[in-house]
């Protein structure tokens, strides 16, 4: 038995009752409890990488006026389905300020979450035309938006970007839009788990291909702004967010405040339309919904079947963070910057103690220090390596788990890893390498 940092006897006997089989499978929210039971038996604090959620605390600006909107009363009553009319007016310009992007506000809508926000437009975009049910995943994806399509019980494909990227990515995409039944196609930019970030060139032949095949483009900005490498916290000046919107009026952007706002608690988001999409109708909604125009059907079919509003006072919070971030008074990717400083130090960590990066470049260019990094060790596959890192108190996913290709690689998560643990960090790394070598 190894003398490994935390009890072995003790990690064993946690998998054993967890009735994960294998652990390394078992969804965020299983290694969540999991990890949670270990920590609280062992009194050992973990190096917790397993699950994104914020590390900093929200704005003082969101929550105050939170706070003055409750005061005024807000809680008693319902919020319009489609958002407050100040945040709306925000998301547009938000989306003018920082991706040099024109939408109406009518088409900015509100969600709880970009999650919500997911769910919404697979509920609507993908019953449009009854002859292009599926969606397309360019994994590797979040995990839970494939839960979404089952629940729906809605068809998809899927394939890993990682040996793709380029001018590749046409001939494969296009081996997909070509058959005719893709309705809709979805990714992150930047990506999780893999933190890519899709070039502009890639962003481009997405468009093309969108426009040729009449295909609903879904980018996933949950990560607004956060690679590093550019500054793109200025508004109104270049450089702007990269998106597919620069090239397709067919798209659906999901915007979220959880990562780049740290208000993930208070679940919103925003469902932009593009204004040439929400207008155009498809008779084959009037199998689901009240009306054919798209952007009718996903408020009073979609969003309204689902939440009837997203909580009242936290739309207030939100539009007063816009407001400042758009005002120039609050710089939004400075207060995230230290995801990025600290991707840097445990990246090394891990390449230092034997750990390859799995997803290492965008092109030509190497990743970006960000919110997520990608790691393998020789000799194991993800889901193996998984469980072998919980006896030295770390804690992450498979990419098995993402649509990713790469079996033997895991993501990690820097956000919940404190200044004060790096020096933990380093000695369990030390101690797994000195084991494993």
């Amino acid at each position: 038995m190894k003398a490994t940092p935390i009890d072995y006897q003790l990690v064993k006997s946690k998998i054993e009752a967890s009735g994960l089989s294998p652990v390394g499978k078992g969804s965020i929210r299983e290694l969540v409890r999991l990890v949670n039971e270990i920590e609280k038996a062992s009194g050992e604090k973990f190096i917790r990488m397993e699950m994104g959620v914020p590390g900093l605390n929200p704005p003082d600006i969101g929550t105050e006026a939170e706070i003055a909107a409750l005061r005024k009363g807000v809680a008693s009553k319902y919020p319009m389905i489609e958002g407050l009319d100040s945040l709306k007016k925000e998301i547009s310009r938000f989306l003018h300020l920082f991706m040099n992007v024109e939408v109406d506000e009518k088409n900015c809508l509100t969600s709880v979450g970009s999650m919500q926000g997911a769910f919404a437009t697979f509920l609507v975009a993908c019953r449009r035309d009854i002859n292009k049910p599926k969606t397309l995943f360019i994994d590797p994806g979040f995990p839970v938006q494939k839960q979404q399509m089952k629940v729906l019980g809605l068809p998809y494909e899927t394939f890993d970007v990682y040996n793709y990227r380029g001018e590749a990515l046409r001939e494969k995409l296009e081996s997909y839009l070509k058959k005719g039944d893709i309705g809709t196609l979805i990714y992150s930019n930047p990506n999780n788990p893999s933190w890519i970030c899709f070039t502009e060139r890639e962003l481009k032949i997405i468009a093309e291909l969108a426009n040729q095949y009449d295909v609903i483009v879904i980018e996933d900005l949950a990560y607004f702004g956060m690679d590093f490498r550019k500054d793109y916290s200025v508004p109104g000046q270049a450089p702007y967010q990269p998106s597919v919107a620069h090239y397709s009026d067919n798209y659906i952007l999901l915007i979220s405040s959880s990562k780049a706002f740290s208000y993930a608690g208070q679940r919103i988001g925003a469902l932009v339309i593009s204004d040439s999409l929400a207008v155009r109708k498809f008779p084959d909604l009037k199998r689901y919904f009240s009306s054919d125009q798209f952007g009718y059907a996903m408020v009073y079919g979609g969003l309204y079947a689902l939440s009837s509003g997203v909580t009242h006072s936290a739309q207030y919070g939100f539009a007063a963070m816009l407001k400042a971030v758009n005002d120039g008074e609050f710089n939004f990717v400075d207060s995230v910057k230290v995801y990025g400083d600290r991707a840097h130090v445990m990246k090394k960590l891990f390449t230092d103690n034997g750990f390859k990066i799995v997803y290492d470049k965008d092109e030509d260019e190497l990743l970006a220090d960000g919110f997520y990094f990608t790691i393998s060790y020789p000799g194991f596959s993800g889901v193996e390596l998984i469980e072998e890192l919980l006896y030295y108190g770390v804690s992450a996913i498979s990419l098995d788990i993402t649509g990713s290709e790469r079996h033997e690689g895991l993501r990690a998560c820097v956000s919940q890893v404190s200044d004060d643990q790096i020096n933990d960090l380093a000695y369990r790394l030390e101690q797994f390498h000195l084991h494993h070598s």
